[in-house]
């Protein structure tokens, strides 16, 4: 069961269009995953339109409708509309089990960066960076072996966690597949995978971790922040 979703502004502003792309990625991810969110988005989408219905028509420039078409020939680089999820056959053949089941947009990603490059960040967790076109956000999968425990860190810059596979917890609670977590400047965590298996999720951050206390203060300046 998903226990932890975007709240209703990010839904909002998923709707509206005016989410940083790559955060629209990851609430793409979890609405593939969520029946319960997916009616929400379908919801603030019927409301819009109905908005626009009651609104009184605007002028538009002459060159309106080129700008339209330009957007239309570059959507397949935006994240997929949420919809009732459909199976689909990857580009790449993977025997991980982590990465068999995962979100339609999700699973182009690891098409898209085919063979995965896993760099350890200590001896429970490695990551593979995404590349995706960002600017300001790193798009990555970070994955915490059996029973493993993070370095507590703090954030510079917001967080967003899509949990994949497997599951992990923290002082606030226990954090399963399609869980949606995000996390912002002072929020101080460590997660812990369970013992039962590995747990892989999707990152995408505007800034690297701060690992507090004696460790932080060798490892944060070495540290690493690759938008891409």
């Amino acid at each position: 069961m998903i226990r932890h979703h975007p709240d209703n502004d990010i839904l909002l502003e998923y709707s509206a269009g005016t989410l940083p792309w790559a955060v629209s990625l990851a609430v793409s991810a979890h609405l593939q995953l969520c029946p319960q969110c997916r009616q929400q988005h379908q919801q603030h989408n019927h409301l819009g339109g109905e908005l626009l219905d009651d609104s009184d028509p605007q002028q538009v420039s002459s060159d309106a409708l080129q700008h339209l078409m330009a957007r239309i020939d570059s959507s397949d680089e935006r994240p997929e509309p949420a919809g009732k999820p459909q199976e689909q056959p990857p580009k790449v053949r993977c025997s991980d089990p982590a990465l068999r089941r995962l979100p339609r947009i999700v699973r182009k990603l690891v098409d898209d960066n085919w063979p995965l490059r896993w760099n350890r960040v200590s001896p429970a967790l490695k990551m593979s960076r995404l590349q995706s076109g960002q600017d300001h956000y790193e798009v990555a999968f970070h994955r915490i072996c059996r029973g493993g425990k993070t370095a507590e860190h703090d954030h510079r810059g917001q967080e967003v966690v899509l949990v994949l596979y497997g599951s992990f917890s923290d002082a606030d609670g226990v954090y399963a597949p399609g869980d949606f977590l995000v996390r912002e400047p002072g929020e101080v965590h460590r997660p812990i995978a369970t013992q039962d298996r590995e747990c892989l999720c999707l990152s995408v951050v505007e800034a690297p971790v701060a690992v507090t206390g004696l460790l932080g203060w060798l490892v944060n300046p070495f540290l690493s922040f690759k938008p891409g």
